[in-house]
């Protein structure tokens, strides 16, 4: 009997909870699916949301993007895109025409405003209508969700009552075919007990109608401070998305809010304010390895023209255009350096507010893939080549995590449109395995 085998027969309790333990953390953190993550969240009134809002707002980035970034030049001199504007230019114009909008939220909440309680009913029902019309047409954005008022003393009932129409009305317009993945964004959570509420009410619904037990996937926006630690003390989120009994898809971050939470005066609220930073990097290291998709807020400094002309008025004088473009290229650096910030800082989604910011989402997007391809590209091909030589010769090989994550970024930049399958190809994989989005399964597949 070796040494090791006597040691552990006095060890046997502490063997078996160590055992346990291992189990409940890979439970509890299984990695990232590989699953595509949209690299942004849009979001509209529901009083003016239509089943066509999405390819709409794609036609008035085009038209955006053409009027000001009409060349790769100009693209890349104002956002700093160096040697990849060309590759950069062409890819975003191409994701404006085909699919522009990937994520959108129809909002009864800071997009929408406190209205008559008649209004609002009338609204729900119209949305919910506008979403199967889309869906029959096929103009829904690919991710879609719905965000209510927050579930505090003040507004639960209101918030309640306009998710149950809403639902109520889509399961009914749709027979019951729901888009799918479809979200309820509920915001400025504070305690567990607003998640397990909601949870409940999509539970029922779900039974009553005969869908399938998680059709509806619950999105936190973190947005207090109660979101980020709790009264103990402790990591608040974790609590909230057990509270949502694995419905639980996504954490978004709201950067104003949050900040206001912080007292922080509206002249120094930013994305990339140290409190931001801090709440994100919480964020990051609560749920990072679990399922829930992370997300940033919003740039609010929009890229809008501050001299329009009158449908009968004189032209734009050469000064106007000029003020013009000083003020729209400005915004538009503003929000690709923001965007570059939430990239660096490990969040490849963000909020955008007004298809103006379409174009430098994907160009930052796009550009923080392609400068990194080279380094991602060497890296896969090595990694995947010496895991696949361990299992061959029966050797443990124990780093399948940091196998998904280079192979996440390959899938994350083949899904917004950032890499090529070409590109993609070049680290060593066949279309097969990319298709597994799964390293373990690539592995397991180079052995047999």
């Amino acid at each position: 009997m070796s040494t090791t085998t006597l040691i552990l027969d006095d060890l046997r309790t502490e063997w078996l909870a160590l055992e346990a333990a291992n189990h409940v953390i890979l439970k509890d953190f299984p990695g990232e699916t590989g699953e595509r993550q949209p690299v942004h969240t849009v979001y509209g009134g529901a009083h003016i949301w239509k089943g066509d809002t999405g390819r709409k707002m794609g036609g008035v980035a085009l038209k955006f993007f053409d009027e000001y970034f009409a060349h790769p030049a100009v693209l890349g001199e104002v956002l700093g895109l160096g040697g990849f504007a060309e590759a950069v230019h062409g890819r975003v114009r191409s994701k404006l025409q085909s699919e522009a909008v990937e994520d959108f939220r129809i909002d009864f909440e800071d997009g929408y405003g406190n209205r008559p309680e008649a209004e609002e009913d009338t609204h729900a029902l119209q949305s919910a209508a506008e979403v199967a019309r889309g869906q029959q047409a096929g103009t829904l954005p690919p991710f879609l969700g719905i965000r209510v008022k927050p579930l505090t003393e003040e507004l639960k009932h209101r918030s309640i009552r306009t998710l149950d129409l809403f639902l109520t009305a889509l399961i009914r317009e749709t027979q019951g075919r729901i888009p799918a993945p479809f979200v309820v964004t509920l915001p400025k959570i504070t305690v567990p007990e607003q998640v397990t509420l909601l949870d409940a009410m999509l539970g029922q619904l779900e039974r009553a109608h005969g869908l399938a037990p998680r059709t509806f996937g619950i999105e936190l926006m973190v947005e207090t401070t109660q979101a980020i630690l709790a009264p103990d003390g402790a990591a608040a989120l974790p609590r909230f998305v057990r509270a949502g009994n694995g419905r639980v898809s996504g954490a978004h971050f709201g950067t104003y809010d949050y900040t206001a939470s912080c007292s922080i005066t509206a002249q120094h609220q930013s994305m990339t304010h140290p409190s931001c930073d801090f709440a994100k990097h919480v964020m990051k290291v609560t749920l990072a390895g679990t399922t829930v998709a992370l997300s940033d807020g919003a740039t609010t400094i929009m890229p809008i023209a501050r001299h329009r002309r009158a449908p009968d008025g004189p032209p734009l004088t050469e000064a106007q255009e000029a003020e013009n473009r000083r003020v729209i290229f400005a915004a538009s650096k503003l929000h690709y350096d923001q965007a570059r910030h939430s990239l660096y800082n490990g969040f490849y989604q963000g909020w955008d507010l007004h298809p103006a910011q379409l174009p430098t989402r994907y160009a930052a997007v796009y550009a923080f893939f392609l400068e990194g391809l080279q380094a991602a590209t060497h890296r896969l091909k090595n990694f995947v080549e010496k895991a696949a030589q361990a299992t061959l010769v029966g050797d443990t090989f124990d780093d399948a995590a940091t196998g998904q994550g280079l192979l996440n970024y390959f899938l994350r930049g083949l899904s917004c449109g950032a890499l090529t399958l070409d590109e993609a190809l070049a680290a060593g994989l066949t279309v097969d395995e990319l298709k597994t989005k799964s390293f373990v399964k690539i592995l397991a597949g180079r052995r047999s």
